[in-house]
Formats: structure tokens, C-alpha cells, sequence
């Protein structure tokens, strides 16, 4: 408990904390917490919400009162290494690398004296876990991105990014999930709908899955496309 903070937020969410940093250690505690919660199905509690190193656990104070709350989460947070996780789930997302989906692979590539071809296969290769899932709905933040692709966030935003691009912003990877302004390097785009608002689940992603990228062709991503 000496590195956990349960801090409330408002008179109807907690936060719980195990640290202040990007840690796959940490976010694995985050996940642990959240399907534990979910295994027991406590009455009050409406949603959670993980963080890289946070859950917010919101809840009815009629049905759930803070002090039992509290008592619940401290006997729960020195358990976690204990829990038994699920196999780790990972989803295959399809990507074409460069071109008119990628405007900004060649300017990554020159960025660290690489060829494209040496880009995309570094980028690819990893399977990346997402931590949350932010800043619109659906964006996935991921970690595992191998050092060497480090590159800067453009001088000068862009103000429209397609949706399903792929991008990379200092030392980390993202995929667009809707169309927004955006000042990430776009070096990709997947024909997969991230968020779709029709969709009985609307957002595809999930905090603590994996994803892997599989790079395609054009042509693929016209035919995946048009089956979505």
C-alpha cells in the first residue's frame, strides 16, 4: 500500500494510483485492480476507467458508500500480484505504410538515416500494449515502441488527420480512431473503423490488449475497406 493513493474525485469516483510513471508493471496492477472489481460485480459501482497508472472507478454513493469503497480497495491492492490474468489478447491491425496514407514515412526514415523499408519493419514488428485509451474516443496510447523510431511532433499541426491513420510522437505510437486535428508524424493508415458511433460497441480497442501491425497494400486496404 506504501506507493498506492486512493484519492477521491468529486463525491461519486475514487482514483486509485500506483505510481507516476509509463510502466508496463504498473499498468498491469491498473488491469489486475479492474478485473478483479469486475470479477466480484460490486453493486454501486458503474464504470471504470484505466489510466497508465490510474483507475477511476466511478459509483453510486446511494448504493455504495465511500468508506466501504476504501475498505474494498485496500484489501484489494496488496492482492494484485496474486491475480490471474487473462491470456494476453492481441489484435491484428492492418496498415498501409507511406504514400497518401503515410505522408510523413519519409520524413521519419531521413529523421534517423533509415530507408522506409527499415521504418515499417521496425514499426511493425513489436507487439504493442495499449495502456488507455484517450484523447477521442477510441485513441489508443501505446507503449513498446522500439526506441530508435523517436521522432518529434510536427512544427506546425496538421488540421485534419484522417481517421485510422498511424502516427508517431516522440517515443510513442497511436493510431487516429476519428477525424481530428493532430500534430503526430503519419507515417501509415489502417482501413479499420476504430470508433464507430453504429457499432453496438462503438469503440474496436480495448485498454490492455495488445495490437500488432500487419503491413498490407493499397489494394487490401480498398478490399478491407469495402467489408467494412
Amino acid at each position: 500500500m506504501d506507493d498506492v493513493r486512493i484519492l477521491t474525485v468529486g463525491d461519486c469516483a475514487v482514483s486509485v494510483e500506483f505510481g507516476q510513471e509509463i510502466s508496463l508493471d504498473i499498468n498491469h496492477k491498473v488491469m489486475a485492480l479492474k478485473l478483479v472489481l469486475e470479477r466480484d460485480a460490486i453493486v454501486g459501482i458503474e464504470e471504470m476507467i484505466p489510466t497508465y497508472c490510474s483507475l477511476l472507478i466511478q459509483y453510486d454513493p446511494l448504493e455504495l458508500r465511500y468508506g466501504q469503497m476504501r475498505e474494498k480497495l485496500e484489501a484489494l491492492v496488496g492482492q494484485l500480484d496474486m491475480v490471474e490474468m487473462p491470456p494476453k489478447q492481441v489484435v491484428e491491425i492492418p496498415v498501409v505504410y507511406g504514400g497518401e496514407f503515410g505522408p510523413d514515412l519519409a520524413e521519419v526514415a531521413s529523421c534517423h538515416n533509415m530507408t522506409e523499408a527499415e521504418v515499417i519493419q521496425l514499426h511493425s514488428a513489436p507487439e504493442y500494449p495499449i495502456y488507455m485509451l484517450g484523447f477521442v474516443a477510441g485513441f489508443p496510447y501505446l507503449g513498446g515502441m522500439d526506441k530508435s523510431l523517436a521522432t518529434p511532433r510536427k512544427t506546425s499541426p496538421r488540421l485534419k488527420i484522417a481517421a485510422g491513420s498511424v502516427g508517431i510522437a516522440g517515443e510513442q505510437t497511436g493510431i487516429y480512431s476519428v477525424e481530428s486535428p493532430g500534430g503526430w508524424q503519419i507515417i501509415g493508415r489502417t482501413p479499420l473503423k476504430l470508433y464507430d458511433v453504429n457499432r453496438q460497441e462503438p469503440v474496436f480497442l480495448q485498454a490492455g490488449q495488445y495490437i500488432k501491425f500487419k503491413p498490407i497494400t493499397e489494394e487490401e486496404f480498398r478490399a478491407i475497406e469495402n467489408e467494412h
